[in-house]
């Protein structure tokens, strides 16, 4: 996906992450899109496959603060966002600043906290705040939450409800690596972790510039037909219960718009739209109960609404 064009910067990063997480660079760069677009990242995957990693190798490059919580049911909403303490000596309470303070929050096993805690996610993923005690609280700058869920083992798991779902930019998978991949994983760290050589690339006053740079990339009237049309073919498709929100199809234009910065580009191109539609969308759709228990799954549907939609030239 890069190119010879992509800024400097975020070469940099992408090298970065790719020094660290072996043959999954398709996935780093939706990554690096992500973050420019300020959206968060929901990766529905096995254990043991590099999430927190990547997470740790992507606030070390951005010299930001990492935190990462481990989500049990007995985690409350103050475990995260933090809480008033009374301090003796002036006879006050003051804010104690939760694990959410950070610029990259990993929330791991997501699925494993209480719907109560869950929902104290959303103001902090949507509007990069929190609110405790009826006081509002700024998170840092830039703020990105990568969630993870395991696919696989659902006991003592709460699914995650749509509207949490919809605050999601994009739901990604890193999978198990190639044959080739494993063993460079296996030679590198035979001594040392890759982690204790990486090094900041970027600031945070360059992801805001980043981000700024993406709201000017151009978008074609008919671009943004195209995408709309996305979004109601989902919602018209009869396999489909609840199809995208508008908030997804803002998303989708936010994420098209860094692909296309990424690329070195100021204009968006429908690839880069049709590239990213699935792992934007697809996961936000709510199928029919009968689709559903078939077995079929959500991106199989989707992709399929995908291919249908003409493709503007």
């Amino acid at each position: 996906m890069s190119s010879d064009k992509t800024p400097e910067h975020l070469e940099r990063l992408l090298e970065n992450l790719k020094s660290v997480i072996k043959g999954k660079d398709n996935v780093l760069e939706l990554v690096v899109i992500s973050l420019c677009a300020g959206g968060n990242i929901l990766m529905d995957d096995v254990p043991g496959v590099g999430k927190t990693t990547l997470a740790k190798a992507l606030a070390m490059s951005i010299d930001g603060l990492f935190q990462r919580v481990q989500f049990t049911p007995d985690i409350l909403p103050s475990d995260i966002t933090g809480s008033s303490i009374f301090n003796p000596k002036d006879a006050k309470f003051h804010f104690r600043k939760g694990p959410l303070f950070a610029n990259i929050f990993l929330a791991d096993e997501i699925n494993r906290a209480s719907p109560r805690t869950q929902s104290a996610l959303l103001e902090a993923m949507n509007e990069a705040q929190v609110t405790v005690e009826g006081t509002t609280y700024p998170l840092p700058d830039p703020f990105l939450v990568i969630a993870t869920e395991n696919p696989v083992e659902y006991q003592g798991t709460y699914p995650l409800p749509e509207a949490q779902l919809d605050r999601f930019a994009m739901m990604l998978d890193l999978g198990y690596p190639s044959k080739k991949d494993e063993l460079e994983i296996v030679e590198s760290r035979r001594k040392t972790d890759p982690l204790d050589a990486l090094e900041p690339v970027v600031d945070d006053k360059t992801i805001k510039s980043f981000r700024a740079k993406v709201g000017e990339v151009e978008m074609d009237s008919s671009i943004a037909d195209y995408m709309v049309e996305i979004a109601r073919a989902t919602r018209e498709d009869p396999r489909v219960k609840l199809g995208a929100s508008p908030r997804a199809l803002l998303t989708l234009s936010r994420c098209a718009r860094a692909k296309a910065f990424l690329l070195g580009r100021a204009h968006l191109l429908p690839d880069d739209v049709k590239s990213l539609a699935t792992v934007v969308i697809a996961h936000r759709l709510v199928l029919e109960n009968k689709i559903k228990y078939g077995g079929v799954e959500k991106r199989e549907v989707f992709q399929d609404i995908l291919d249908k939609v003409r493709v503007p030239v």
